[in-house]
């Protein structure tokens, strides 16, 4: 039985008129994410001088002023490079004031700048996917603005779930912490999995093997995470015998003493140093802000 929450965002999604500006790699992940819940191809109109591959149906225009004498569309998704916003909004800047929610996915760009791009009354959502949306394993956060109806937010609650799991907060102080967690959090893994390969070649593993099971290792946990009741220390605990080889490594990774045992004297142990990495992307979040 199909939840009554998801009928309605998946009637939301097909009535959807979308203008996507931006085709790349986010973009086109979005892109192929409603199409896939059932948004028609010519629902949608993809803005971009090049954009990547489009699929059939996709109306695409090289620049807006092709869409000037027509109806605003219901949603205008941002999917741009932060530094390209300044120069691409003025162009939609028509749009402003009226119904069409204007739905960015660009970090570190505030409600409060759209506001001014666009005008008083403009209904305005911010919001920080990741990379793994291209494979519709995305984690999205999102706030609005007062001027988004419950209609509109529904929208852009199935145009963003399209590509995975998605939370709204109220307060959009908390999407700098968000964007460092979740939306750089992708790379953070990604760094883990290099690492563990490397440290396996260091061992004495040729390298593709070790490359195989750093992959194998990182995606096999994380679906076992996905689909535990458990949290991740009980997950850490339960493979972690006392005295074991498992302990061995963790007492490395998880000291924050110098001095005292192989492994240590290197300063932090894994904790501090991803609260570290995690407060230095916050805070340039917030730089890019403004």
């Amino acid at each position: 039985m199909v939840a009554a929450s998801d009928a309605v965002g998946g009637a939301a999604l097909a009535a959807a008129r979308v203008w996507l500006v931006g085709g790349g790699k986010m973009g086109g992940a979005l892109l192929a994410g409603w199409l896939g819940r059932g948004l028609a191809p010519a629902q949608v109109t993809v803005i971009d001088p090049s954009p990547g591959v489009v699929p059939a149906g996709v109306r695409t225009v090289p620049d807006p002023a092709a869409l000037a004498a027509e109806p605003a569309p219901d949603v205008l998704v941002l999917a741009v490079k932060p530094q390209m916003m300044d120069a691409v909004l003025p162009a939609y800047r028509r749009l402003g004031g009226g119904p069409t929610v204007v739905l960015s996915v660009a970090a570190g760009r505030v409600i409060a700048g759209f506001e001014a791009a666009f005008g008083p009354g403009t209904p305005v959502v911010r919001s920080i996917p990741n990379t793994p949306a291209a494979v519709h394993r995305g984690m999205t956060v999102a706030c609005a603005n007062p001027h988004v109806t419950p209609a509109g937010r529904t929208t852009c609650d199935a145009l963003l779930g399209a590509v995975g799991d998605i939370a709204w907060v109220e307060d959009e102080a908390l999407i700098d912490a968000v964007t460092a967690v979740s939306g750089s959090g992708p790379a953070y893994v990604f760094l883990l999995t290099e690492c563990l390969a490397r440290a396996g070649v260091q061992a004495g593993l040729p390298a593709d093997l070790a490359d195989r099971l750093a992959r194998s290792t990182v995606t096999g946990a994380a679906a076992l995470m996905d689909q535990a009741a458990e949290d991740p220390a009980t997950l850490r605990a339960n493979v972690t015998s006392p005295n074991g080889t498992t302990a061995a490594a963790l007492d490395v990774l998880m000291t924050e003493d110098e001095g005292e045992g192989e492994g240590k004297g290197k300063g932090e142990g894994l904790a501090a140093l991803m609260a570290r990495a995690v407060a230095a992307a916050a805070r340039r979040s917030r730089d890019l802000a403004g």
